[in-house]
């Protein structure tokens, strides 16, 4: 019998678990399983749903649902608070049940992981049993009530693709023979990358449908794209490998880092704002120094709730919320530091410059974010060393936080809101634990 590979095969297998936020609360709480189910960043009715149990989805709730309106459509609909920590763990705990079957070569989200196949396990009757025995490691290992759809293609972009076409608990394959004519069906925002504002200059250039976009040859999709994503956007369609396989480039270093929140209704005053403000550079220091950076500038965006008659006078943006609201923002740059001390007193100096009047009265969101970050190996050390030994405060507050909670030691601005700004559930990345916290 030949060992030669059969031309037709699969290199990459994506994993995306079902729904993942509402799966874990059904399996922390079986009394939850086989009902409508959402899980909400706070219990309020402005706030949206970030993910929703496949009962809720049946009625017509999904992600970005407004609570107040899946409360319509579902009186007895269940509503759970996020929590970062339960679903961080439990994508580690999917990670290691998956790497049983087959090694994690990457990790796009918290609920996505791809899987490099090689040699023989590119055959499709051998990726099928593997991708078979993920789903029964993750049942056994895990949980009963955490499905997950696997995609099998030959590169990274078809195999993500590939696993949103069945849901849930669905296994999908596309064959380099079956391509372009497998997806010539789906949609234009079914592709990863082309979300609704790709989706409306493709419209404008004469792109409606799938079949049209795949008519066009590589110089077509390169002017189509006006850039280099077309070429390898034609080519990942098709089957091909471009070297990348469809993952995103990695920038040479973390340029940024920061918090936002939307405030709960007792925080939206001038003072209530300005305590979570607080904490979200409180957090964002103890971050900076956990991963060894140095910022030189800091962001800070307010958002302003508008009464229906200011919003009809001024220029008004509309929050996913529903919330009609004006934006003010400011950055201040200064010589690289990294202590929380001086980050807070620039912090001070920016809203003190915030805008005042009628239309300023209700701020319902924060955003804190330390930018032109440098690795500490980088960092220029001062001639003088810092008299007031802000550096030394900053790592005792580390070193007593990192072992107790983040919040065990902090300036006494941030006291109003210590217990509000919880860490909120990352969709880009897994948080990370620094101490008794994830972050």
């Amino acid at each position: 019998m030949s060992n030669a590979l059969h031309p037709d095969r699969f290199s990459f297998l994506h994993i995306d678990l079902n729904s993942f936020f509402a799966s874990v609360e059904q399996q922390l709480h079986p009394e939850y399983r086989d009902r409508p189910l959402a899980v909400v960043p706070t219990m309020a009715d402005t706030t949206c749903c970030i993910a929703a149990s496949y009962e809720a989805k049946k009625l017509g709730i999904k992600t970005g649902t407004q609570v107040g309106k899946a409360k319509e459509i579902c009186p007895d609909i269940i509503l759970v608070a996020g929590d970062h920590a339960e679903y961080a763990k439990y994508s580690h705990r999917i990670a290691e049940a998956v790497e049983l079957a087959c090694p994690v070569s990457h990790t796009p989200s918290i609920d996505e992981m791809v899987c490099q196949l090689m040699g023989q396990e590119q055959e499709p009757p051998r990726a099928r049993k593997i991708a078979i025995e993920i789903k029964q490691s993750i049942y056994k290992n895990v949980g009963g009530a955490l499905r997950c759809s696997i995609g099998m293609a030959p590169n990274r972009y078809l195999a993500k693709i590939a696993s949103d076409m069945q849901k849930p608990d669905g296994l999908i394959g596309l064959l380099p023979s079956q391509l372009p004519r497998a997806i010539a069906h789906l949609d234009l925002r079914d592709l990863p990358g082309v979300g609704s504002r790709t989706e409306v200059r493709l419209n404008a250039k004469g792109i409606t449908t799938m079949e049209q976009l795949l008519a066009l040859d590589r110089e077509g999709m390169h002017k189509l794209m006006n850039s280099i994503w077309g070429d390898r956007m034609y080519h990942w369609l098709r089957g091909a490998a471009t070297g990348d396989d469809g993952a995103p480039a990695p920038g040479d270093v973390q340029k940024s880092l920061g918090h936002s929140h939307v405030l709960a209704p007792e925080h939206r005053s001038p003072e209530g704002s300005w305590a979570v403000a607080h904490k979200l550079l409180h957090k964002a220091a103890m971050r900076l120094r956990m991963e060894h950076f140095y910022t030189g500038a800091l962001a800070i965006t307010i958002r302003y709730q508008l009464t229906r008659e200011q919003a009809d006078r001024t220029k008004s943006k509309k929050h996913y919320s529903g919330i009609k609201h004006s934006s003010w923002g400011m950055e201040a740059r200064f010589r690289d530091c990294q202590d929380t001390l001086t980050l807070l007193e620039i912090l001070r100096s920016l809203w003190a410059q915030r805008p005042q009047g009628a239309e300023f009265k209700k701020p319902f969101f924060v955003g804190i974010a330390l930018r032109d970050l440098i690795p500490e190996s980088e960092h220029q050390a001062e001639l003088f060393a810092d008299p007031n030994n802000r550096a030394d405060l900053s790592a005792t507050m580390d070193k007593l936080n990192l072992k107790y909670g983040h919040t065990t030691l902090h300036f006494a601005g941030m006291l109003p809101a210590r217990e509000s700004a919880p860490t909120r559930i990352a969709f880009t990345q897994i948080p990370v634990q620094y101490g008794v916290d994830y972050m």
